[in-house]
């Protein structure tokens, strides 16, 4: 039997691109190649598609460039997703269904046998392991539905809710699900009348609040005010970011920090949550910073919980999972108040990272499913959905009365 071809997608226009490579380069190194024969695709910054002919060599750990990063999970210029970025060749993925069998034609064969302007993505299955916009957010997946290409993670309805945590709040809301106090503005309102703004939020929440880009991950953007001179600093830095603006409420209190609860989902219609896990930032809170700069952080898994608080957490999860239409895989992030142990359900992530320090794939090797196992599973569930979706009508005939 030929071997399954599987595109890892990585890059992209977006706040998360260094991270986007790192993880990338975890999923290129544990990936069954006994299994599944590996295409690396890159997209830049700048948004152009390219893959390379060397694909063996970057399979195989060969890197590129030797810049130093402050990414304390490794070098994105030495990744092996990177070597694309530097020299790959143009690609396409053309919005239409492929033609039969064309996805199992070698790329190098099929770069040389194109025209340069018919150099197309033959894949039978993508992997997007693209955090942020333009990745996360339901635009790569309108893509491949279009192309009729199988692609592991949320759907276009999912990913798109996922990534816009104003719209995602409204739907724990809907599904009754406890999350913290928040106010969403514009940046245009803040930009027309910031005192305005900052009196309606003074008016609905509390010192301290968390000011983020209401479409970003990874923590970018995102800052504490823990009085009224730091809120206009936080509103232009999350501003930068997103022309929606969510500001929350902080949970704990000045002495009381809360305690960060992470826990993985994996599945489609009957989704299953791994063991919970806790982070203790180095900082003040698990930022962009403390995620991939500092040497801080502790990730605790099994977290430190009851029995109940536990299964409280894996149900909330998989609720949440649910109500934002996922399907694949999500990391589920909690907030803990430290004295009365309440449970607050913070957001959802539809493409967790998989860097070597990433919470989602550890806990699920905590939960006894490592790693090229879980990509393995990844996968299925891809091909799983895509069957559902072809298995639909897309034609109504009207019979005869």
């Amino acid at each position: 039997m030929k071997k399954l071809r599987v595109g890892i997608l990585f890059g992209g226009r977006s706040g998360e691109h260094e991270v986007s490579l790192l993880s990338a380069a975890s999923v290129l190194n544990a990936i069954d190649k006994n299994k599944f024969e590996v295409v690396p695709i890159g997209i830049t910054k700048e948004g152009r598609w390219l893959t390379a002919a060397d694909a063996e060599l970057l399979l195989q750990g060969k890197t590129t460039g030797s810049a130093q990063s402050h990414l304390r999970a490794g070098d994105p210029e030495a990744t092996p997703g990177a070597a694309v970025l530097a020299s790959g060749q143009a690609v396409v993925v053309p919005p239409e269904p492929q033609r039969p069998g064309g996805s199992l034609e070698p790329f190098q064969t099929a770069a040389l046998n194109r025209r340069a302007s018919d150099r197309a993505i033959n894949v039978d299955i993508i992997f997007p392991v693209l955090h942020g916009t333009f990745g996360e957010d339901g635009t790569i997946q309108g893509l491949f539905e279009l192309a009729d290409i199988a692609y592991v993670g949320a759907g276009v309805l999912g990913s798109a809710a996922g990534m816009d945590k104003d719209v995602m709040k409204s739907l724990f809301m809907a599904a009754r699900l406890s999350i913290v106090k928040h106010v969403t503005v514009l940046r245009s309102d803040w930009e027309s009348g910031p005192k305005k703004v900052q009196k309606l939020i003074e008016s609905k929440l509390r010192y301290p609040v968390f000011v983020k880009p209401a479409n970003l991950g990874s923590s970018v953007g995102i800052s504490k005010a823990r009085e009224r001179k730091e809120l206009g600093p936080a509103m232009e830095e999350a501003a930068k970011f997103d022309r929606k603006i969510v500001i929350e409420e902080g949970v704990g209190g000045k002495k009381h920090k809360a305690r960060e609860i992470e826990c993985s989902v994996l599945g489609n219609d009957k989704p299953q949550a791994s063991v919970p896990g806790e982070i203790v930032p180095g900082k003040e809170f698990y930022d962009y910073t403390a995620k991939y700069l500092d040497e801080g952080s502790q990730l605790i898994i099994p977290a430190k919980l009851s029995k109940g608080e536990s299964k409280k957490i894996q149900q909330l999860a998989i609720s949440a999972f649910k109500a934002v239409d996922c399907s694949g895989l999500a990391r589920v992030d909690f907030l803990m108040d430290p004295k009365n142990r309440k449970i607050y359900l913070n957001e959802i992530n539809t493409m967790p990272g998989f860097t070597a320090i990433s919470m989602y794939p550890k806990l699920w090797e905590a939960s006894g499913v490592p790693l090229k196992r879980l990509i393995d599973r990844l996968i299925e569930l891809a091909l799983e959905e895509h069957r559902e979706r072809a298995a639909l009508k897309v034609t109504y005939e009207i019979k005869d009365r």
